[in-house]
């Protein structure tokens, strides 16, 4: 079976063309070397294996894009631009590469002129926004955004939106509502509803999978607008210390790579998750602090945590998966403990050297208006 990874030079595709290498498929790789994440020189990355064809070019060009799937028996679709707090204010660009290139390569998939069996398309837990919780006198809650004025006092922490009493997390499953809270977790809704919806139209097997915070080697550790744990090693590595928006205590479902790619596999080899959105996580919640203390204890035990004790446009509170439907469904069950996992991170990370930006990305941010 011949395999197209879209955005496949990146961190998780680079991950999955390996695996997928490994069990016998034919991969393809599209991928536009983004300077953001691949350096200005958009160099193909040392890591990506020699055994995948790789065509370098823009998922908006049709003429690519139909080039890319001749041939090709099952898509998955990961190439995206990704950054919650950028994606506030670079709106146009996000908007552009990572909707209307999800809506050029989905048009060209049900255009009928391939072979394209099966779609396995990349969401994300940020589609839900705040995550689920339960109020003591009002039972399961979904709340959207804290209100500002409660932001402004520090006030960190869910409330009821029935009653204003506080809330626990709980973890959040696929069927609460989706109220995304900035313009990237928007583009992942658009993704997942376009792909579900023309390929359940036509027929076309189609899983999406709500990706939970992934870790793990390869990340873009120059990137500051990627996962937490890559940013927060990359100023470790640099020796300052990471800044932690509001308390340090909000709460993610941190995930390796390795069970990101088990979830991928497992939607494109069976079709008991064809035509639905499945969560792909650990279940575990631990706290942003907690990531942050681990780090700093394996790689530069003379630093400490910066709480900033400001918000930050597009973030929530908490939000940590649901896993009991990929576990119904495809027999998904993650085998990395995080305590295994940032451990594997960290000696990797270790070996590399990076750019600490971090601070140039914040100061968009306050130029901006979205820090308070």
């Amino acid at each position: 079976m011949k395999v197209l990874v879209t955005g496949g030079a990146g961190f998780v595709g680079s991950h999955l063309v390996d695996a997928l290498l490994a069990k016998g498929y034919t991969v393809r790789i599209l991928d536009n070397l983004t300077p953001q994440v691949h350096g200005a020189d958009q160099r193909v990355p040392g890591y990506l294996n020699p055994e995948a064809e790789f065509i370098q070019g823009d998922i908006l060009s049709v003429r690519t894009v139909r080039k890319a799937l001749k041939g090709v028996e099952t898509v998955v679709h990961l190439a995206a631009a990704v950054g919650v707090s950028q994606s506030m204010y670079e709106i146009e660009w996000y908007t552009k590469n990572n909707t209307l290139g999800g809506a050029v390569l989905l048009e060209e998939i049900c255009s009928g002129k391939n072979k394209v069996a099966k779609v396995v398309v990349a969401s994300s837990m940020s589609i839900y926004g705040e995550g689920q919780y339960r109020c003591d006198g009002c039972g399961p809650v979904a709340p959207r955004l804290r209100p500002l004025e409660q932001l402004r006092e520090k006030q960190w922490e869910m409330r009821c939106p029935s009653c204003g009493s506080p809330v626990r997390p709980v973890p959040t499953g696929e069927d609460k509502p989706l109220y995304p809270t900035s313009i990237y977790a928007i583009t992942k809704r658009d993704h997942e509803e376009m792909y579900l919806t023309c390929c359940f139209s036509l027929g076309i097997p189609c899983v999406s999978l709500r990706y939970f915070n992934i870790y793990g080697s390869r990340q873009a550790l120059s990137n500051p607008y990627t996962g937490v744990a890559a940013i927060f090693s990359s100023r470790i590595l640099n020796g300052h210390s990471p800044v932690i928006y509001e308390d340090g205590r909000q709460m993610r479902d941190f995930t390796h790579i390795d069970d990101i790619v088990q979830a991928t596999i497992l939607a494109i080899e069976r079709s008991e998750g064809d035509f639905q959105a499945l969560n792909v996580g650990t279940g575990r919640p631990f706290s942003v602090l907690d990531v942050a203390n681990t780090l700093i204890a394996k790689l530069n035990p003379g630093l400490s945590p910066q709480i900033a004790s400001q918000f930050r446009g597009g973030d929530i509170r908490h939000c940590y998966g649901d896993i009991s439907r990929i576990r119904t469904l495809l027999g998904y069950e993650p085998r990395v403990r995080f305590e295994d996992g940032i451990t594997a991170l960290t000696d990797w990370v270790r070996e590399q050297t990076a750019v600490d930006s971090f601070e140039k990305a914040h100061k968009e941010l306050v130029q901006k208006g979205l820090t308070i």
